[in-house]
């Protein structure tokens, strides 16, 4: 199942070229619109490592669990 950052991976380079492009195609210069598109991406990367911040499993989480025989 897709997590968050898998999302976020996606969306980056939608962003940088799509943005980029519908930018130009709408009139904005091209110099002017690739900064724009990589603005917003940069602004989703730091969503990503700054807000949603990515956690590592504990070593609790990775044991696995002990079943206790009933006697």
């Amino acid at each position: 199942m897709a997590q968050y950052y898998d999302y976020v991976l996606g969306v980056i380079p939608l962003l940088l070229v799509g943005l980029t492009g519908i930018l130009s195609v709408a009139g904005l210069a091209f110099t002017a619109a690739l900064p724009v598109g990589a603005g917003v991406a940069a602004l989703v990367i730091g969503h990503a490592l700054f807000v949603s911040i990515p956690t590592q499993p504990t070593a609790e989480s990775t044991e696995p669990t002990q079943r206790v025989k009933a006697e």
